[in-house]
């Protein structure tokens, strides 16, 4: 591992370098190369989880004021959930960085989430380590600020039930209704898929290990098709009234 590399890579420089040497090393690596003198980079992935619930938080309470406690909590869960983290590092080349071993690589390992996600939690628990929280929020801010104003203009931190609820009765005046389509496999590993329903028509489902989860699942689906339907209605307008 090219720990200078990684660092210019990163826009990091690390006092103690096998603090990063440790973030990026993960356990498939050490199963390959077990005389490998560090330990994996799950302990440290603990303690950044940890960091970033933190100052997300702290960050979230003072730039919203007036934000109810719940919405509050949704939005700060949906920044530091697996696929944003898994995106924050896909866009600082984290992949690229990690230590692992090679089946996991020929497996696609540099671009599965759960990799990323723990890799950047990890990064983010040995740079807090190294040189603490100022310099942990001034690394992690630039990518949640653009990332907040996403979520909240796409509603994505909140229930998508409730979502498609509200905007189906504010645009259709119809309540979306769910029916199971199927359930599948043994009994300790189901797999239900349920369709959400304008009136009869199937705006979307969606699969999950509980009902719960797919009616989850198919509301967002629902929902995605809805707002991509409206979008495209005001697009219509505004040309014919142009």
């Amino acid at each position: 591992m090219d720990i200078e590399a990684a660092e210019a890579q990163l826009g990091l420089t690390f006092k103690d370098k096998t603090l990063l040497q440790r973030a990026l090393t993960h356990r498939s690596y050490l199963n390959e190369n077990p005389n490998h003198p560090l330990r994996d980079n799950e302990r440290l992935e603990f303690l950044g989880d940890a960091v970033l619930d933190f100052i997300t938080g702290e960050f979230l309470f003072h730039r919203f004021p007036e934000m109810e406690e719940g919405e509050l909590t949704s939005l700060r869960s949906a920044l530091v959930r697996t696929e944003t983290l898994a995106k924050y590092a896909q866009h600082i080349n984290l992949g690229n960085c990690i230590a692992m071993g090679k089946g996991e690589a020929v497996s696609g390992g540099r671009a599965r989430q759960a990799i990323l996600c723990g890799a950047f939690e990890a990064l983010i628990g040995a740079l807090y380590l190294d040189q603490g929280i100022d310099v942990v929020t001034q690394f992690v801010m630039p990518l949640h600020k653009p990332e907040i104003q996403e979520i909240l203009d796409t509603q994505r931190h909140r229930d998508p039930k409730s979502l498609l609820q509200e905007l189906a009765q504010g645009h259709y005046k119809i309540t979306p209704t769910y029916k199971n389509i199927s359930a599948k496999g043994p009994d300790h590993a189901k797999s239900f898929t349920i369709g959400a329903y304008l009136d009869a028509e199937r705006y979307g489902e969606g699969s999950g290990p509980n009902k719960q989860l797919a009616a989850q699942a198919a509301a967002q689906a629902a929902l995605e098709r809805l707002q991509r339907e409206m979008k495209n209605r005001g697009k219509r307008s505004a040309s014919t009234g142009s």
